[in-house]
């Protein structure tokens, strides 16, 4: 019974997929009739840019996060990756940001932060 239904979306799904628009020809009639026109040069919406910070809010979030340094959630994060209990590191993410996309987020952040870290090599603490 699956594999029929699976079959039948496999037929249903093969012709929606199109084949890219072809200029038109000029001519009156067949698949590409119609006149030749060049397309418009249409400027970016200002909705394309939704969620891209600014150069100046980049700076000014670098600025506070140099004063400020980290939250003490994020040390325990930066902790547990250093260990490798990436997992563990993703709920303690998780609990404190709410959701699952944020706390991936969060713990790529951290441990692109350790990367840095360990590249300058002013990562490792005195005993």
């Amino acid at each position: 019974m699956s594999s029929l239904i699976s079959t039948q979306l496999l037929h249903q799904q093969s012709w929606k997929v199109m084949a890219p628009k072809q200029p038109n020809t000029g001519l009156f009639v067949g698949l590409n009739k119609g006149h030749v026109v060049t397309p418009k040069e249409l400027a970016p919406r200002p909705s394309a840019r939704k969620g891209k910070t600014s150069k100046r809010v980049h700076f000014a979030r670098s600025l506070i996060r140099e004063v400020a340094g980290f939250a003490p959630y994020e040390k325990r994060i930066t902790e547990l990756l250093k260990v490798g209990k990436d997992k563990r590191a993703l709920k303690v993410a998780k609990r404190k940001l709410g959701t699952h996309k944020r706390a991936k987020k969060k713990r790529e952040e951290m441990s692109s932060v350790l990367r840095k870290m360990r590249a300058a090599g002013g990562g490792e603490k005195k005993k």
